[in-house]
């Protein structure tokens, strides 16, 4: 059992990661799925997350947007606990008001899309901020379309998700979850439901926020050649925990663990 009194209630400094897992642990029964796992993200960056299926990796994500608990640890947001709060200057696992404030700074596109069936590309990106962030639904209406002409997708406003293509619904996606203004934006296996010929829609989306936007931004992939050439640093998941870590350049040309060049050689194989 944790003892919260030894976390710090709140991160400060100017070096202070978008992102930190503290010793975060994550079991279900006997089987723990992410071990000890302590791991710092800087803001602006972005990281990759790779491994077999079972590692962990998109735990990761859906830890940190609340759609799991945790078993122990702590993980931060900029500075301040995402799965606790502060009472009485003792963290204390945080109350469902304190989870959907937090949950505002990170943003997350799914294998599946997730988009509202019965409303247009527009009013899927208008629905968040109107109803979630307070804006007027002429505030909502200027954002949405900003953003969905960022995403290619501005000719397609009116149209309803069964009339686009997944790699269109995908834009879309993305551009909803931009259009609140979220610090971090994740991405789980974005392009895996997608047909070979859209893939590159997509890809060259999250290509232009990472040139364009000083988002913090992680990546669960199994597209190697993608993570090599967008990412700031890509981290091999194995057993629950970082097996190897690195810039894309080093990692795939120079692994220095066993798993990880058993792994590589396992996907080139597969390619």
């Amino acid at each position: 059992m944790d003892n919260y009194a030894s976390y710090p209630v709140e991160l400060t400094g100017h070096d202070k990661p978008m992102v930190r897992f503290m010793h975060v642990t994550k079991s279900y029964g006997p089987l723990t799925v992410l071990d000890e796992l302590n791991l710092d993200i800087a803001e602006g960056e972005m990281v990759s997350i790779i491994g077999p299926s079972g590692s962990g990796k998109t735990t990761v994500l859906r830890m940190l947007m609340t759609l799991e608990t945790i078993n122990g640890g702590v993980i931060y947001i900029d500075g301040k606990p995402l799965t606790h709060m502060p009472k009485r200057g003792v963290l204390v696992p945080a109350d469902a008001g304190y989870l959907r404030r937090m949950r505002r700074n990170i943003g997350m596109c799914f294998q599946h899309f997730n988009l509202f069936p019965h409303m247009s590309a527009l009013h899927n990106c208008m629905e968040g901020p109107v109803h979630v962030l307070g804006l007027s639904k002429a505030e909502a209406r200027e954002r949405a379309e900003e953003l969905l002409e960022m995403v290619g997708m501005i000719e397609k406003k009116d149209e309803h998700p069964s009339r686009l293509s997944g790699g269109q619904q995908q834009r879309v996606a993305i551009a909803r979850a931009l259009a609140m203004r979220p610090k971090i934006m994740l991405f789980d296996e974005v392009t895996s439901a997608l047909d070979p010929e859209v893939i590159g829609e997509v890809t060259n989306v999250i290509r232009k926020l990472v040139s364009e936007c000083k988002l913090t931004m992680l990546m669960v992939t199994h597209q190697m050649g993608f993570a090599r050439d967008i990412s700031d640093r890509v981290c091999f998941f194995f057993g629950g925990r970082i097996e190897e870590q690195g810039p894309p350049e080093e990692f795939f040309d120079n692994p220095k663990r066993e798993r990880t060049q058993k792994f590589l050689s396992a996907v080139k194989e597969a390619d």
